[in-house]
């Protein structure tokens, strides 16, 4: 049940748009704004590209099949590609932590974690493993 990084590259033609339209975002823009704006601004690159996504899509999230509570996704991406966006100068364990658990949580096999803060665009590939089992 265990998700890794970077192992599985299933929809890498569908990430590899995504992250083509992080790097324009990233190279016009720079680093410096607040997440908002990138969120923005990708939404529209991706609109440019025919991307299909879903902005701040909320879930709930169950414990024990009680509703504790809700959370949103920056992007859902053609349905199947979770985007969580950053604006901080260094992505850190805990942001990791978090794209993981939207990845079970919404039961999603790939999400990408992309950093607009840092100077240069710094992006991670998550894939559910547990959700490769299914």
């Amino acid at each position: 049940m265990k998700p890794i990084v970077n192992s599985s590259y299933k929809n890498s033609e569908l990430t590899g748009k995504i992250i083509g339209c992080a790097m324009k975002v990233h190279s016009i823009l720079g680093n410096g704004f607040q997440e908002v704006i990138y969120q923005r601004c990708l939404a529209i690159e991706m609109a440019k590209t025919d991307l299909l996504f879903a902005r701040e899509m909320e879930m709930t999230i169950y414990y024990d099949g009680i509703e504790v509570g809700k959370r949103r996704v920056d992007f859902l991406v053609e349905g199947i590609i979770m985007v969580e966006l950053k604006a901080v100068s260094q992505l850190e364990d805990v942001h990791l932590a978090q794209a993981i658990n939207y990845l079970e949580v919404y039961k999603l096999e790939t999400g990408l974690l992309i950093n607009f803060g840092s100077r240069s665009l710094q992006v991670k590939r998550v894939t559910n493993e547990y959700k490769l089992d299914r």
